[in-house]
């Protein structure tokens, strides 16, 4: 077995989880409907297939997160895909930091700005909104008191309203989670060429 992954990269890694997968051919009828998926259907991830585990936990999480990620309004796609970074690299989650850096690049069309983050940190190289966004979603996930009314102000004044604001505090927020569930359930591993 390949040792993990211990860089930030914005290549997706193969997930490997720690619990055995639900098998999908196996799978009850409540795992099915938590999955919303058929049977025939082999497009579901790993770590579905473990969440799948606790379908009526799975059933609330599916929801809420495409609510958070992809939802109308609020805060650009690739803003609330920055959040998720934001708090994916502060909780050192390869995995998910490699997901939404990639979906950001590919949004953005823009690799440079997931790179300075990558390699600096905080100190990335970054357009005043972006860095408002980063700081405050640092903040947030190291330890939520430190994101202050400052920090909010500073949101405001580079354009963000309440609702982009809330979008961010929910996409940095379910990652604080979604991280510390990945490193629980598995690893990031190199793909297999």
């Amino acid at each position: 077995m390949s040792e993990p992954i211990m860089e930030f990269t914005t290549s997706i890694p193969f997930w490997s989880p720690r619990v055995n997968p639900v098998e999908l051919d196996e799978a009850t009828e409540e795992q099915l409907d938590a999955m919303k998926v058929t049977p025939s259907d082999t497009g579901v991830s790993e770590y579905v297939l473990v969440l799948a585990h606790d379908p009526k936990t799975l059933k609330e999480r599916t929801p809420l997160f495409n609510g958070i990620m992809y939802s109308r309004g609020g805060l650009s796609r690739p803003e609330t895909e920055l959040g998720a970074v934001a708090a994916s690299v502060v909780n050192r989650c390869i995995y998910c930091a490699a997901v939404h850096s990639s979906r950001y690049n590919e949004l953005t069309k823009d690799e440079m700005v997931m790179e300075s983050i990558f390699n600096h940190g905080e100190d990335a190289d970054l357009d005043p909104r972006q860095k408002a966004i980063l700081s405050f979603a640092v903040k947030l996930s190291k330890c939520p008191s430190e994101a202050e009314k400052a920090d909010v102000e500073l949101l405001i004044e580079n354009g963000l309203g309440m609702d982009e604001i809330l979008d961010l505090v929910l996409s940095t927020s379910l990652f604080g989670w979604a991280n510390r569930l990945m490193h629980v359930l598995g690893d990031p591993l190199p793909r297999q060429a």
